[in-house]
């Protein structure tokens, strides 16, 4: 087994493994070259949990995409007809995007691009940033191959955020808001010729071209973010907020709301299976401070949905239902605390988390993600079938048995300690005493001579 190969497999969440299986599998049926691509390699090289599952084919990939979708093992959500990529979402929560090695050439900055089919070679040195432009083989011959045509891994061990070539921010001027989110997220520095080309295109005012829908998509990849407060920051320091908003700034900007929601997402355990809208959650902190003027430039300019304002504006209500439901005396057991929990929606959850001020309710929710999460992953399907062998996993009868154990789990009283965990500490060794009874070195040691006052007459 290749480093490479180890690495993302320690990397990846049982979730996300089972959804590369079945990429896997289905590209290999279809014949086509499989390779992990862009921010899976990132994130794993840079040593930051896999988010997102990022493959490349040397193919049309939106054949292999529908293919999965037939099979009902994942569900397509978006396609670009244009750049020959789909987006995927399986049923257990896990994203993935299929795309057509490519290249690509702008006839004006901010235009939309020439895509040409070419090869995973090419492809990786026409891509933005060095440290997007790294694959991973996935094919049988070549499982495991690092495939590095601009050096991305060395800039990620130097914290570099460099672009590929002098015309990246030309090109696509939307990058320069991407270049400020994974600075902020990664805490890069900015090489030197990328800085000068970012200058020159600011000097040109080349931001006035982003189109609206890549604002949009940039403002939902901030909003995934576990320090989009800090992202925002970043932006309004270098005057590209207002692109999304002019009224995003000051006080209006709701960096004390973002703060708390960072500390209640830093509480939640990677890789337990817990599932929140994030995007959702981001929008009710950036838009909780702006006034009805202000709402309709933010959705004018983002392209924002009716859908996701409505469902941003139902937040807080519905967090203060489940809130409430939360601090019920009846919830005296912790099985019954981790079952309320784990039926709640993951961003109501968070939101509760973040502007409670009920200790109770915050206490139940930390016990949560930091016990009885835990608790219950110690249940195993092996363990349910051994107190029962006629159970079949994934049978009704299975989920109730799991259930009840994970319930006997976390409601059995700790272990009374043995008799030699209640013995007394041994006591302390008492200080070494000289034949006198003072410690060593006492009889050495003499007072210090005090000084005589200095008559007034010699000064």
């Amino acid at each position: 087994m290749s480093d490479y190969k180890f690495m993302l497999e320690s990397h990846l969440t049982a979730e996300q493994s089972r959804a590369l299986a079945v990429v896997q599998r289905h590209a290999a049926a279809a014949g086509l070259s499989l390779f992990l691509t862009g921010g899976a390699m990132r994130d794993m090289l840079g040593g930051f949990p896999i988010r997102d599952l990022d493959f490349t084919v040397e193919a049309n990939p939106l054949k292999l995409a529908r293919a999965i979708d037939k099979s009902n093992d994942a569900k397509v959500i978006a396609e670009d007809d244009n750049r020959k990529s789909a987006e995927l979402l399986f049923a257990s929560g896990v994203t993935c995007s299929i795309s057509m090695s490519r290249t690509e050439k702008f006839s004006k900055s901010g235009a939309t691009p020439k895509v040409t089919p070419a090869s995973i070679h090419d492809d990786l040195r026409g891509r933005d940033f060095t440290i997007n432009s790294i694959g991973l083989s996935l094919n049988k011959a070549s499982h495991g191959l690092l495939l590095d045509p601009t050096n991305g891994s060395a800039d990620l061990e130097r914290r570099e955020l460099r672009a590929v070539s002098n015309y990246t921010l030309y090109d696509d001027p939307g990058r320069i808001l991407r270049m400020f989110r994974l600075k902020a997220r990664m805490n890069l520095t900015i090489g030197e010729r990328t800085l000068a080309q970012y200058a020159n295109v600011r000097e040109a005012e080349l931001e006035t071209k982003i189109p609206s829908e890549v604002i949009h998509h940039e403002l939902e990849q901030i909003g995934t973010e576990m320090n989009c407060g800090e992202v925002l920051e970043a932006l309004e320091k270098e005057g590209l907020l207002k692109l999304f908003s002019p009224a995003l700034t000051g006080a209006k900007l709701n960096l004390a709301g973002f703060s708390k929601l960072q500390k209640a997402r830093q509480i939640v355990p990677f890789g337990m299976g817990f599932r929140a809208d994030y995007y959702r959650l981001f929008l009710f902190f950036l838009m909780e401070k702006l006034s009805p003027k202000d709402k309709a430039s933010l959705i004018k300019n983002c392209q924002l949905s009716k859908n996701d304002i409505n469902n941003a504006a139902k937040l807080a209500p519905s967090a203060k239902k489940f809130e409430k439901a939360l601090k019920a005396p009846k919830l005296k057991r912790p099985s019954l605390v981790y079952t309320t929990l784990s039926q709640a929606i993951g961003e109501e959850v968070l939101f509760v988390l973040a502007r409670s001020t009920e200790r109770l309710v915050l206490d139940r929710i930390k016990n949560y993600f930091q016990k009885y999460l835990l608790m219950a992953q110690e249940v195993t399907d092996a363990e349910v079938i051994a107190a029962d062998e006629k159970l079949e996993i994934g049978t009704p009868k299975f989920t109730k048995a799991k259930a009840a154990m994970i319930s006997k789990r976390l409601d059995a009283r700790p272990k009374k300690p043995t008799p030699e965990e209640e013995l007394p500490p041994t006591p302390s060794a008492p200080p070494i005493l000289s034949r006198a009874g003072r410690p060593p070195g006492a009889l050495n040691r003499q007072p210090s001579p005090t000084r005589a006052p200095i008559a007034k007459s010699a000064l």
